[in-house]
């Protein structure tokens, strides 16, 4: 008899706590709407509720990415970076953030000087702003006390110059390799 009634009760205070919960939702309470306030379009009206943080999405909904990314071995500007420093061990090469960073690197056997060079894809495009080339020179006196500056002198440039045309190289072979039709249509987008 304990039993039935403590179930009761645990489904009575259930059934008040949820009553409770969906009548203080502000999604149930009724507002005025002006008909002159709501866009007629669709996505105009989506845009403006995602602006005000209302409404939901499932499973992430559709997303507009802030460019085309291709797989990082069909990217020329890509593979042309990684094949331009390829001699240099690799920190972190991350496609999807656009960024390939070098270890420090000594031709040398000696430790007093090393370089660090890290490159940011700005684009997918083959063209001298499309890739942001930082140079860091480490020159140390001892173990623990090295200096380090940012050059960006001729080797900046040269890095780039080298990266753009092996780029450029590689896209003319990709496209030569593909059928007429295709190498029309990517004419077409130019």
């Amino acid at each position: 008899m304990q039993k039935k009634s403590s179930s009761k009760l645990l489904g009575l205070l259930f059934t008040l706590s949820l009553v409770v919960t969906l009548t203080s939702c502000e999604a149930f309470k009724y507002k005025k709407v002006d008909a002159r306030e709501i866009p007629p379009d669709a996505k105009a009206r989506v845009k403006k509720n995602i602006e005000e943080g209302r409404g939901f999405r499932l499973m992430g909904g559709v997303q507009n990415s802030g460019g085309v990314f291709d797989f990082a071995s069909s990217n020329e500007l890509w593979r042309a970076s990684l094949d331009t420093i390829d001699f240099m061990p690799l920190v972190s090469a991350n496609y999807s953030g656009g960024i390939i960073i070098t270890d420090w690197y000594s031709e040398s056997s000696s430790t007093k000087e090393s370089v660090k060079i890290s490159i940011r894809f700005l684009s997918n495009e083959i063209r001298a702003d499309a890739i942001d080339i930082k140079v860091f020179m480490k020159t140390c006196a001892s173990i623990d006390n090295c200096n380090i500056v940012e050059n960006s002198g001729n080797i900046v440039s040269e890095l780039k110059g080298k990266i753009l045309k092996t780029a450029a190289v590689y896209r003319k072979n990709r496209l030569e390799k593909q059928d007429p039709y295709v190498n029309q249509m990517l004419d077409k987008d130019k």
